[in-house]
């Protein structure tokens, strides 16, 4: 048997190509993300479940995030070109399927089925890098045997807390939790040691790409909403102007993260020396946050347009606001990781949301959606004036070019 790995080539350029099998991968959570929103607009439907049903919606987004984000890390090494590794991902696809069907239940009575779907991904693609990277780079290979450790541990937590209803919760909590706090801790397992950043030496422009796909994703799933819900309502002129505002929104949270943050973010951490590090601040974790509040905000509009006028009640009113905070919370911390500072235009933001919530209540939906679709559009524009001075290039960039530096 050949012993040479089924790692990508390096690219001359520092920026592997996304392929089109990972695309087709990508389609798995599109499902994912209609399931997650579709679920958390059902909790709030529900009076008396409402902050429990939002508690799960998150906890499993966050499940979700960390299955893909560590699928990308892996298509960052091994080259879905060759035919083991498509095999590996149109299994992984399966089980990708089988765990998105499974999300609104899996609390409830398909809890197995999320469970072991959810560690058949997490430690079958470990397992298969291992076997695909045999012959590569020591560290590498050493990385993958830390996390295969790792991902046991918290996949016989992720199968007992199926089995056992009771202890579903607290077994489920301290599983993720492993799963989340594992590249921050190095993934450290005694007689392996620990991983450092310099041991991922990731393609940071495939990275960045891969997780710009995925915001274009969830924002798609809102676009999605927005066209099913106003399609089947009655047309009215406050229906219209609804449908109209929600789509603003959406170009407004496309705008913020496309125009003024992702292209300096990809030549940062493609340029950067040590991009291990900042594919795991930036992309790993800060991307939760972007992603949870575009589907948040995809439940508002839902709401908004099944129900424009009247009053804002306080589920439209969380969803709303709460929506577009924490997207301009998260947008701001991706900025805070990448430039080195906090952009201010996303607190103010932030506050401007949240000093309006005493007073939505007495606003029609379609009013509170306008307030938040302007809010986003005056700190779009804020962001594309100040871009100079908030995305300051490196002192060692001598050209100007804020792309171009450590």
């Amino acid at each position: 048997m050949s012993r040479i790995p089924l790692l990508r080539r390096p690219d001359p350029h520092g920026h592997a190509k996304v392929s089109f099998v990972e695309l087709f991968f990508d389609l798995v959570f599109v499902f994912a993300v209609t399931q997650l929103s579709h679920t958390l607009i059902g909790h709030f439907a529900h009076d008396g479940v409402t902050l429990r049903g939002a508690a799960q919606t998150g906890f499993l987004m966050l499940a979700v995030w960390w299955v893909w984000i560590f699928t990308s890390w892996v298509t960052n090494w091994l080259d879905p070109e060759r035919l083991p590794v498509r095999l590996c991902l149109f299994a992984m696809m399966l089980a990708g399927l089988l765990m998105s069907v499974s999300l609104p239940q899996a609390f409830g009575e398909r809890a197995l089925m999320f469970a072991l779907s959810f560690t058949a991904l997490q430690v079958g693609r470990t397992l298969f890098f291992l076997w695909a990277a045999r012959g590569a780079d020591l560290a590498l290979v050493r990385n993958f045997q830390r996390i295969g450790a790792w991902l046991s541990v918290s996949a016989a937590l992720w199968i007992a807390g199926a089995l056992h209803e009771d202890l579903r919760v607290p077994l489920w909590v301290v599983a993720l939790g492993i799963e989340v706090i594992g590249p921050s801790a190095g993934f450290f397992v005694p007689g392996l040691g620990r991983s450092t950043t310099a041991d991922w030496n990731v393609s940071g422009g495939h990275l960045a790409e891969r997780c710009a796909l995925f915001v274009i994703i969830a924002l798609g799933e809102s676009l999605l909403v927005t066209g099913a819900t106003f399609a089947a309502a009655p047309l009215t002129p406050m229906s219209l102007l609804a449908f109209l505002v929600s789509f603003a929104g959406s170009l407004a949270l496309w705008w913020l993260y496309f125009d003024t943050t992702n292209d300096f973010a990809t030549g940062r951490i493609t340029h950067s020396d040590d991009p291990g590090r900042l594919a795991r601040l930036a992309y790993t974790y800060i991307h939760l946050p972007i992603v949870a509040g575009i589907i948040v905000n995809a439940a508002a509009d839902e709401f908004v347009l099944a129900h424009p006028d009247g009053h804002t009640d306080l589920k439209t009113a969380l969803c709303l606001l709460g929506g577009v905070g924490l997207y301009a919370v998260g947008v701001g911390l991706f900025k805070r990781a990448v430039v080195g500072h906090w952009p201010w235009s996303h607190g103010v933001a932030v506050l401007v949301l949240a000093a309006a919530g005493p007073f939505v209540q007495a606003w029609p939906p379609v009013a509170t959606s306008a307030f938040a679709c302007a809010v986003l559009v005056a700190l779009a524009a804020w962001e594309r004036r100040s871009r100079a001075q908030c995305l300051v290039p490196d002192s060692a960039t001598e050209d100007g070019d804020p792309s171009i530096g450590p």
